[in-house]
């Protein structure tokens, strides 16, 4: 599906060179390729990527903004391997998508591969019948994107996920939820659906872990979860309120749900940034999403106080692994066209993934 080019480990002669070197040679790049270079980073992303970005976003917003760029002959996509999945699918035959990193992967896309979904949907058939319709979170891979297209179902995003579930109920009495548990479970409970009609599929044992009569579960959650945001905890909202009185609490919820319960706020990583660009002066907040961010957020906000509700968690490791030499190797790699780590699905994939875009943006 991916075609990728050997030779991932970056050369030698980026690690020697200093940050302004980098930034020069960067910028020299850039006004050298003009409109045919696109750089469209998450918001995960490090200070030293973002500052060249031409649009920074969340991973479905940066994909739309890919595709409606009809200038750009080059896309190096600073996010991880499902987004610039993602970019190629929604992108034209001619233009070309680079990840500066192929390391650069997704904990929680990690969790389901096709081969793990496809054992489970059987398992759904055969107990449910035809009564379960497939969602996926835009954080999953295109292969999973293709299985839940194919099987009528749409990808969801975190601020939309209300929407879709809501639709998805008209379609049949059940869904499958991919990857991401928190995520589906918050969403589900915010909906109305009690918990114990939520089962989890677990995909290491091919077995539902569910208390009393499966035939009850009007949800299935799949059996994953983002390495950064199953860690903020009850006990960091209970510390926070204790050291900081009056602080406000904000999550993402790909949060766990007792977090996402004990929280003042939840919602998509916009609805984070838009809840601390409106709150007024001297507020104070306690956020929790991926570090970047939060250290973003609280430099654009002195007069507000804001922390991170786990200050002692690290940004996304995956993520992180793009920084601005993988950057400058990515684009010099256009520049000598060696086009190193190109990212391309095949048509197949893109045809049934697109449809389960195509479904979520037409009930959003």
């Amino acid at each position: 599906m991916d075609l990728f080019q050997q030779g991932t480990t970056i050369p030698t002669k980026y690690k020697n060179l200093t940050m302004e070197e980098m930034e020069n040679r960067v910028k020299k790049l850039k006004e050298k390729f003009g409109d045919k270079l696109f750089i469209p980073a998450h918001h995960y992303q490090k200070d030293e990527v973002v500052q060249f970005a031409d649009a920074t976003g969340d991973s479905l917003q940066l994909a739309q903004l890919c595709e409606k760029n009809d200038q750009a002959a080059f896309i190096v996509f600073c996010g991880v391997h499902f987004m610039a999945e993602t970019a190629d699918m929604l992108t034209k035959e001619e233009q070309t998508v680079l990840l500066p990193d192929l390391r650069a992967g997704c904990s929680l896309a990690d969790t389901a591969n096709i081969e793990q979904t496809e054992r489970c949907w059987e398992t759904l058939q055969q107990t449910f019948g035809d009564t379960v319709i497939p969602l996926t979170y835009v954080n999953s891979t295109a292969a999973i994107k293709q299985f839940v297209g194919k099987n009528g179902g749409a990808t969801v995003t975190s601020s939309n996920a209300k929407k879709i579930i809501t639709w998805a109920f008209t379609q049949k009495e059940r869904i499958l939820f991919l990857p991401d548990q928190h995520l589906g479970r918050n969403i589900s409970y915010d909906l109305g659906i009690p918990l114990n009609k939520m089962a989890v599929w677990n995909q290491s044992t091919n077995a539902f872990e569910f208390d009393g009569n499966i035939e009850d579960a009007k949800v299935i959650l799949w059996k994953g979860q983002c390495s950064v945001h199953e860690n903020f905890t009850v006990e960091n909202i209970e510390q926070v309120r204790k050291d900081y009185p009056g602080i406000n609490v904000l999550v993402h919820p790909e949060c766990p749900y007792e977090t996402v319960a004990k929280s003042d706020y939840a919602g998509s990583t916009s609805y984070i940034i838009r809840m601390i660009e409106e709150a007024p002066s001297e507020s104070k907040w306690a956020i929790g999403t991926e570090m970047n961010l939060v250290q973003r957020l609280i430099q654009a906000h002195p007069d507000k106080e804001i922390i991170s509700l786990n200050p002692h968690l690290c940004p996304c490791m995956t993520m992180n692994r793009i920084d601005l030499a993988h950057l400058l190797w990515s684009i010099e790699s256009i520049e000598t066209e060696e086009y190193k780590h190109v990212i391309k699905v095949d048509k197949k994939t893109t045809e049934y993934a697109k449809l389960a875009l195509n479904r979520m943006l037409e009930h959003v």
